[in-house]
């Protein structure tokens, strides 16, 4: 675990606003954590508490500590409620630091997590003597040593020999520099980076070492990963263990930062062959492949940037952990957008490696038919690039199937010029569906390619009107042009609500929710692609739906641009359908006999809408030529099949 730097600030009840902007200038220049000193019965002092909340509201990542809140003046119900209020507030950036104050029989070692020690009352040659009367009441207590953290609060005129000392022999890991100054910690900031790291690896208590799951060894996780690492028995649990539509129970989730992390935590899977494996970005996950039960998630999520390469060129360079509606609005400035599905809190990664059917792709395409190259880590840990004149064949595989080959960790894309356009959000009336959808499905292959869009629809309720749910976007600033656009669309059933607005491309994408994902279940889902919603297709869909397995079922536009991109220019080759379907249920077995009904209805799938991982389904996602290219592309770039959990080709057998 690398040392953490930290400033203790003085709450003056003068300059409030001066404290907070401290806080924010530490954050700024990479402090880990900021301390406020909880003195109530002391005049002319802020509230700790109520300071560390506005504290909060202004910084983004350093974490918060009160130093330290005395017991005997805080009623701890009402402290823990405040604390639990605020660590969720801030997204769990809150560290609670308690003490006994003057109630020195209140002291029982059992279960405080770490040291807090002044060099002003405990100078450096004094410090061995106290750390071995703590690690004597940590073993009194049935505790490790090195669970108990080391924190030290020393001046601004410390000696960094000194402190070198107490990092390297003492085990402290935290230093906090006890300033209002604004250049000392600058100062800081430059000398204090140059420590040693203080342990070799993270301790957890032995509560959360009680909760390991079989099979993973835990003590090798690398020593770069082992501090962002998470496993069950830590609070950092809820927050990574499921996606947006799916429970999930992984036993360990590494979160690289850095591409060298990510090679770390390759090295670390391939150590484990017998776990199951998943690759998180965003953690949306229809499919279900980016989390699991008992195996490793490797969570780029920490690979989030979005920078302009080009301007001229429109050349910007993501990383896979941003989500899509972070995208829409970096962007937003320059008058640019790039198609990238229909949620903002989708991530990049997982989309942009498999197609990317978006608000805009009628007009300008999939998402991978903006790629121009990736930095990728590929299964033995290599570092390359791929592009149409590096690794051209990997670049080709990238589009469409690119989880088979290792982890992009940054996107290369030429974007489009995007005004504001216009949203629309119909609900009509579908007692017919199956005449519903032939309407519709015509209305929008008429339609300009400025228009794309999607047609949700649930199975009927009784006593209630069955309806559905159109959504569109128009690439159009004028509202006349607008208006013209969507008149088929609303004409096609009964028109019961209706909102359009002239937005930017990035409001329409700022549909994220903001949390954790929480889901909950396993739901199953089935995808198909669609030439035309001919009347034999859409009976087959309302058949579907009418036949209770299905809770909705999604149909999204494509065709247009998408339709020129030549079927073997991309692993993502089925390029002539104008639907893409997903139906979504609960029970695996009911929804495949529904589905029955649909097969011969649809040709090719879209591999982030289907829960299914079957050879049968790696066939129809990838026609026989396509297969093909890329069971050699697997043999080459992947042949112990590291990559084996997320719509995985086989690279040893033959396509047929």
């Amino acid at each position: 675990m690398n040392v953490r730097f930290g400033v203790l600030l003085t709450p003056g009840i003068e300059a409030p606003e001066a404290v907070v902007e401290l806080a924010r200038t530490a954050e700024a220049l990479g402090y880990d954590l900021v301390m406020v000193p909880d003195r109530p019965y002391e005049p002319g002092l802020l509230d700790a508490w109520t300071l560390l909340s506005w504290v909060a509201a202004r910084t983004e990542r350093i974490r918060l500590a009160p130093g330290v809140l005395e017991l005997p003046l805080r009623d701890p119900a009402a402290l823990a409620r405040a604390a639990a209020g605020l660590d969720l507030l801030s997204a769990g950036r809150l560290e609670l630091a308690l003490g006994a104050g003057s109630a020195w029989d209140a002291i029982d070692g059992r279960e405080a997590g770490g040291w807090v020690a002044t060099l002003a009352e405990l100078p450096p040659d004094g410090f061995a003597a106290a750390g071995k009367l703590v690690d004597e009441a940590a073993r009194e207590a049935g505790r490790e040593p090195a669970e108990v953290r080391r924190i030290v609060v020393v001046g601004p005129d410390a000696d960094l020999s000194a402190l070198r000392t107490l990092a390297a022999e003492e085990r402290v890991d935290t230093f906090v520099i006890s300033t209002d100054d604004a250049a000392v910690l600058r100062r800081f900031a430059a000398d204090l980076r140059d420590l040693p790291a203080a342990v070799p690896v993270v301790v957890r208590p032995a509560s959360v070492r009680a909760k390991r799951r079989a099979g993973i060894d835990y003590d090798s996780v690398p020593r770069s990963l082992a501090d962002t690492a998470v496993e069950p028995g830590d609070l950092e649990y809820a927050r990574v263990r499921s996606t947006y539509l799916r429970g999930g129970a992984p036993g360990l989730v590494l979160r690289p930062r850095t591409v060298a992390e990510v090679v770390d935590a390759l090295a670390f899977v391939r150590a484990h062959p017998h776990l199951p494996f998943g690759v998180r970005s965003g953690g949306h996950g229809i499919s279900g492949r980016s989390t699991n039960d008992g195996g490793i998630v490797l969570s780029v999520a920490a690979l989030n940037s979005v920078e302009v390469l080009d301007r001229d060129r429109r050349l910007v360079r993501v990383g896979p952990g941003a989500r899509w509606t972070d995208v829409a609005a970096a962007l937003l400035p320059y008058g640019w957008a790039l198609s990238s599905g229909d949620y903002g809190g989708v991530g990049v990664g997982g989309l942009a490696t498999a197609g990317g059917v978006g608000w805009l792709a009628r007009e300008h395409g999939l998402t991978i038919d903006h790629l121009r190259a990736v930095e990728m880590v590929l299964a033995d840990g290599s570092v390359v690039r791929a592009s149409e004149r590096e690794n051209a064949e990997l670049f080709w595989g990238v589009r469409g199937a690119g989880g088979n080959f290792g982890v992009v960790t940054s996107f290369e894309f030429q974007v489009d010029e995007v005004g504001d356009v216009g949203f629309a959000q119909l609900v009509v009336g579908a007692d017919d569906p199956a005449e519903l959808l032939v309407r519709w499905g015509a209305a929008i292959e008429a339609s300009p390619r400025d228009v794309s869009g999607q047609l949700i629809m649930g199975r009927p309720r009784p006593g209630r009107p069955h309806v559905a749910q159109l959504m569109a976007v128009v690439d159009a600033r004028e509202p006349e042009t607008i208006i013209e656009r969507l008149r088929p669309l609303a004409s096609v059933g009964p028109l019961y609500d209706q909102n359009v607005v002239l937005i930017p491309y990035a409001g329409v994408m700022a549909n994220a929710a903001d949390g954790y994902h929480q889901g909950q279940g396993e739901p199953v889902s089935r995808s198909g692609l669609i030439e035309h919603l001919t009347p034999e297709v859409a009976r087959a869909a309302a058949d579907l739906l009418a036949g209770g397995a299905v809770h909705w079922f999604q149909i999204r536009t494509v065709g247009g641009a998408v339709s020129d991109v030549p079927p073997d220019a991309t692993a993502y080759a089925h390029r002539s359908a104008n639907f893409s379907l997903v139906v979504m249920g609960s029970v695996e077995r009911r929804l495949d006999a529904a589905w029955a009904g649909m097969a011969g209805h649809v040709e090719g799938l879209y591999l982030n809408f289907e829960t299914g991982t079957g050879p049968d389904k790696v066939a129809a996602a990838f026609p026989p030529a396509t297969l093909a290219r890329l069971r050699e592309l697997k043999r080459r770039y992947d042949p112990g099949t590291l990559f084996r959990d997320n719509f995985t080709v086989d690279p040893q057998e033959e396509t047929r």
